[in-house]
């Protein structure tokens, strides 16, 4: 299967998981929202210049918001993680590394502590950026830091179940195009 295709089914499918599934969910203990959505951020390819990035993040983060009724709010949260993202992937991974053997970033890709680094430090810049905007009207900063630390535990705790029952095999790719 083509990327392109992959990631088009991708890009549906965690906005109908997101939209019909996790958003319905009732807010747990009044403020702890799961989100999943911003894991098809994390698992666009390596080899997307950081403006196409930004770009189809900005898209899928507007799509979210038109689902939800929210007036870019997770448009500027996914643009900030894949704005951030090739820096990230930059720190954790070597020059010769994974980006140029792998298609896309994996626990294979870039091995278990590097990518546990990468999903935690974007998801928790996601979820402070995001609580953020939301929280800019109300609230004390006992309640921000409240949701963002409980909000970020749930978050990663799908993102584990994901990774762990969607297994996705990484081929090594030659020198050879």
């Amino acid at each position: 299967m083509s990327e392109l295709l992959k990631n088009s089914i991708r890009f549906v499918l965690f906005i109908l998981v997101q939209v019909f599934i996790l958003f319905k969910m009732p807010p747990l203990h009044r403020f702890i929202t799961p989100y999943l959505y911003y894991l098809f951020v994390l698992w666009l390819p390596f080899s997307l210049s950081r403006s196409s990035l930004t770009f189809i993040s900005f898209v899928f983060g507007l799509s979210l918001d038109f689902f939800s009724k929210t007036p870019g709010l997770h448009a500027a949260a996914c643009t900030l993680i894949a704005y951030v993202r090739p820096f990230i992937i930059g720190l954790l991974i070597s020059q010769e590394g994974a980006d140029k053997n792998y298609i896309s970033p994996s626990m294979v890709s870039m091995g278990w502590a590097p990518y546990a680094t990468y999903v935690l430090v974007l998801t928790l810049l996601h979820h402070i950026y995001l609580v953020f905007l939301e929280w800019m009207s109300f609230g004390s900063f006992i309640y921000f830091a409240g949701k963002v630390i409980a909000s970020t535990a749930v978050s990663l705790l799908l993102v584990l179940l994901t990774e762990l029952l969607f297994y996705r095999k990484q081929k090594f790719r030659t020198n050879t195009i």
